[in-house]
């Protein structure tokens, strides 16, 4: 097995979680290098593009999550061996990080401009993102997205959902997805019931 370093910040969420899951469930070890937003500064010195997530593959830095999220589920068993199933995992994938990368840089406004910029993801793409992904899980099953069991697109869906409903993203609701996509919120208590993520947040509670 390969020595795995991911490197991203301090917090359960964003890009780097749904890897961490996928690691932690399929039981690869890993090193889980957080840090504060202060000290991310320096560490963008060191990356590729200047963002993060990173991981280093036996001392090789790599990038972009999805890629990333892709191999971790292999190693992890959680990626379909099925080419299309494989694709249905995928399709879900990039279509929340490109929900993630229009809400990107809502995060470097402040004040009535922040407010607009994401009044109008949520009255534009927001929406339109999360009823498909409804529809998707609808046609494949109603309880996973690809493969009929648990993959990293699961994981990837979970995580955005829960940023969504935590009340984190000022002016965004947090019954949006409730109110759009309710079967999205069953889907992520089904993701939160899974042994393996239950025993992941454990070891952060208990501490």
């Amino acid at each position: 097995m390969p020595q795995l370093k991911l490197n991203y910040f301090d917090f359960h969420g964003g890009r780097a979680e749904p890897i961490r899951l996928a690691l932690a469930i399929g039981g690869v070890a890993f090193e889980d290098n957080r840090f504060g937003f202060p000290a991310f500064a320096e560490f963008r010195k060191t990356t590729p593009f200047g963002q993060v997530p990173t991981m280093s593959v036996d001392g090789m830095q790599v990038t972009q999550c999805d890629a990333m999220l892709r191999y971790a589920g292999k190693l992890a068993g959680l990626y379909p061996t099925d080419a299309l199933q494989a694709l249905f995992c995928d399709e879900v994938a990039y279509v929340v990080e490109e929900a993630s990368v229009r809400i990107g840089p809502t995060f470097r406004m402040t004040g009535d401009e922040q407010k607009a910029a994401r009044q109008a993801l949520v009255n534009g793409s927001m929406p339109v993102y999360l009823a498909w992904l409804q529809g998707q899980l609808a046609a494949h099953g109603g309880e996973y997205f690809a493969d009929n069991r648990l993959t990293v697109a699961d994981l990837k869906v979970f995580v955005d959902v829960k940023g969504l409903n935590s009340g984190r993203l000022d002016h965004v609701p947090t019954d949006l997805v409730q109110q759009v996509a309710p079967a999205l919120n069953e889907h992520a208590q089904r993701v939160a019931n899974h042994p393996g993520v239950q025993a992941y947040y454990a070891q952060f509670a208990a501490k």
